[in-house]
């Protein structure tokens, strides 16, 4: 299941890049172009949703299997803090993807 949402959360991002460039390229006459303008902001605010919930899974799940391994040994840490930063990474790539949504 966790597989699932994962890739699904990935090809909306994907989704959403492709439908706010098309949407740019397409835009023709000034009724088209707000249209395209407003499809761009909604998927450049998906993106960005998307992949933030999806990194505050990655990063809840990540960080509390980090923390119970600690416990037991603290040597652990920094094994599990470049794992959490990775989570995060995920929030970041929706970013990069919202600014070539609205910039490009």
């Amino acid at each position: 299941m966790k597989r699932i949402v994962i890739v699904l959360c990935a090809a909306l991002i994907g989704c959403f890049f492709g439908f706010g460039a098309f949407a740019q390229e397409h835009g023709a006459g000034e009724e088209s172009a707000s249209i395209a303008s407003s499809l761009k902001y909604i998927a450049a605010a998906l993106s960005v949703g998307i992949s933030c919930i999806a990194g505050g899974i990655a990063v809840g799940r990540i960080g509390s299997a980090a923390m119970g391994a600690m416990s037991e040994n603290p040597d652990l840490f920094g094994k599990a803090l470049p794992l959490v930063g990775l989570a995060e990474g995920i929030c970041l790539w929706g970013l990069i993807v919202a600014f070539l949504i609205l910039f490009l």
